[in-house]
């Protein structure tokens, strides 16, 4: 059986799991984030008594629900208790293998563009884009601890948000010029989403595991573990937004290709962070019966907005009136030119192979959405097609493609 499409069938499937992992872990993420700035102070004696520091009644699925948190820990242990910890744990190891498959076995192809730097070879880039990830988190772990924590206390959150934003804007800029823009974005994203499940793995857990080993063990309970994995909790709420934009910018070449496309993932991640802060802002508003601090959500928005006006393509060039359409033959040159050394009779990446008129025929479509649309294609634009020759096959395409089999 072919490699290629064995390596696409572990592709989606750890694609598939990926995203299912990750739905349960931002899902439980956002919950108690929700949940942690929605409590009101009990008014039960019986609960004060108790040690509970807060509460929240909701409502879901017919039933009536009421969490209580304990400050810094119960009295007593239950006898259950529920940990969080493999829905981040599952998740990084399914991106890390999808990351893998996708771009470290395949360095050459995906991690790698020679018009951006030309690495001696694929080990030496795949080595940098690991490294990637290793030194973010310990940059990122000395900043929380070095800046964070000061005579046992955990604090100076604003600076500490400062220096990691300088970082990530320093780390973006790199990443994108020694990798191609599409491996670029997609690290960015997994160097921090490695920080985010490292902050489970190191701190949060474990700290967890500290203070029910010393309530076991009659010891007053240290609260400065309960502190640190607040404060890593709440990095991981404002790291979300951005990883997942990260993320799924590889499906949008327009994203990546430019040549300020560091500044681009940069401003995306930052509208998606301020987009974050609104709604984090928002619960505690609500129990406090105070004004919502929309601007955050609404400078994102702008940011958005525009992002997309800078990134505007320029006009399209005026074709004359009355002036024909190309012509299959036209097309077929540029397929030549730029696409059949990876879709031909030998090498069919994707299963689609261009290289006679009849195969470009049976692919019109996919050749107007990959090249045109997305402009995905050329791959890292390894074969350096033009917009002319771009608009070339949009005319074709639009103008009814002819000799194309197309569904109406």
């Amino acid at each position: 059986m072919d490699t290629t499409y064995l390596l696409d069938w572990v592709n989606l499937l750890l694609r598939w799991a990926h995203v299912i992992v990750a739905i349960a872990w931002i899902g439980s993420s956002f919950y108690f984030v929700f949940l942690d700035n929605s409590l009101t102070k009990p008014e039960s004696d019986e609960l004060k008594a108790k040690g509970v520091d807060g509460e929240l009644w909701a409502v879901h699925g017919g039933g009536f629900y009421n969490p209580q948190k304990y400050l810094v820990a119960p009295k007593s242990l239950p006898e259950h208790l529920h940990w969080f910890f493999w829905e981040s744990y599952s998740t990084w190891l399914t991106g890390f293998a999808l990351f893998t498959v996708m771009y470290l076995f395949n360095a050459r192809t995906f991690l790698i563009d020679t018009q951006v730097y030309a690495w001696s070879s694929p080990g030496l880039a795949v080595a940098a884009a690991l490294a990637f990830l290793v030194v973010f988190w310990v940059a990122y772990d000395l900043i929380c601890r070095w800046v964070g924590e000061k005579n046992g206390k955990v604090g100076g959150d604003a600076l500490v948000g400062l220096l990691v934003l300088v970082y990530i804007v320093a780390a973006s800029w790199a990443a994108c010029q020694l990798f191609a823009g599409r491996a670029a974005f997609l690290m960015v994203g997994a160097m921090i989403a490695t920080a985010m499940s490292a902050n489970v793995f190191f701190w949060i857990i474990p700290g967890q595991k500290t203070v029910i080993a010393q309530m076991k063990a009659g010891q007053p309970v240290d609260a400065i573990h309960g502190q640190r994995a607040k404060q890593r909790s709440v990095h991981n709420t404002y790291f979300t937004l951005p990883v997942l934009i990260a993320m799924l910018s590889n499906h949008y070449g327009w994203l990546y290709q430019g040549p300020h496309n560091w500044a681009v993932l940069v401003l995306l991640m930052l509208a998606g962070a301020l987009i974050r802060h609104s709604f984090v802002v928002r619960h505690k508003a609500l129990v406090q019966g105070q004004r919502v601090a929309w601007e955050y959500a609404a400078v994102g928005t702008a940011l958005l907005l525009g992002l997309a006006v800078w990134m505007a393509p320029p006009p399209k060039p005026k074709v004359a009136a009355g002036a024909p359409l190309p012509t299959l033959a036209e097309v077929k040159a540029v397929m030549d030119q730029r696409c059949t050394m990876c879709h031909n009779a030998q090498v069919q990446q994707k299963n689609v192979a261009l290289h006679t008129p009849e195969l470009i025929q049976q692919h019109a479509q996919a050749i107007y959405q990959q090249s045109v649309v997305l402009k995905l294609m050329p791959m890292n634009n390894s074969t350096q097609i033009t917009d002319a020759e771009r608009l070339l096959i949009q005319r074709w395409f639009e103008g009814g493609a002819p000799g194309a089999r197309v569904a109406p």
